[in-house]
């Protein structure tokens, strides 16, 4: 799968458009690592429990953006954005999205 931001891939073609896919996921913060992150946050640094999750996240939303591609029988996906926002005080929403296609090469 080709996951692309630009909405073109430099080679390919596309055949067919299938139209908007996206992976989804709310994530709950842990009270203890939030109250560590808060003290953390007084000193400076990197909130390293808070980026992991992070990375967890985006890839798990790409993962579930993609199953629903290849379901569509596509095999890219193009103008790919993440979006997050907050619901809450402590949930997250992270969503990837994208239109799922079928290239070829030129």
């Amino acid at each position: 799968m080709i996951i692309a931001t630009t909405n073109e891939i430099a080679g390919h073609e596309t055949e067919e458009v299938f139209g908007e896919v996206f992976g989804l996921t709310v994530r709950s913060r842990n009270v203890f690592s939030q109250f560590g992150a808060g003290l953390k946050s007084m000193v400076g640094g990197e909130l390293k429990g808070m980026t992991t999750a992070l990375v967890d996240s985006r890839q798990q939303v790409i993962d579930r953006m993609v199953e629903e591609a290849e379901a569509k029988g596509a095999n890219a996906v193009v103008g790919m954005r993440f979006d997050t926002s907050e619901m809450g005080d402590t949930w997250t929403e992270i969503c990837a999205y994208g239109t799922a296609v079928r290239v070829r090469r030129a």
